[in-house]
């Protein structure tokens, strides 16, 4: 079929055979070609469901975390450690 898109030719290595044979049980009526884009798509919505996962964790520790320093420096904390410091 004429396309002006990208095509990629992929070797039918042995891991991505156990692979689409896997996947041809979930999705019989599927073609390897279109269980190859099948898996494709779905390891796409893995990698960012699992993005946002560590995003999520990032968020609550640091919601988890936050005040935990409050009060231990003073109003003038700053301005002490910048005198401290040699010219």
């Amino acid at each position: 079929m004429p396309t002006t898109r990208p095509r990629h030719f992929v070797t039918e290595t042995d891991d991505l055979a156990r692979a689409l044979d896997d996947a041809a049980r979930r999705w019989p009526d599927l073609s390897r070609a279109q269980l190859l884009v099948r898996l494709a798509m779905e390891g796409d919505r893995a990698a960012h469901a699992e993005q946002e996962e560590r995003r999520r964790r990032r968020i609550a520790a640091v919601r988890r975390h936050s005040g935990a320093l409050e009060g231990v420096y003073g109003p003038d904390a700053l301005r002490d450690l910048r005198d401290d410091w040699p010219s």
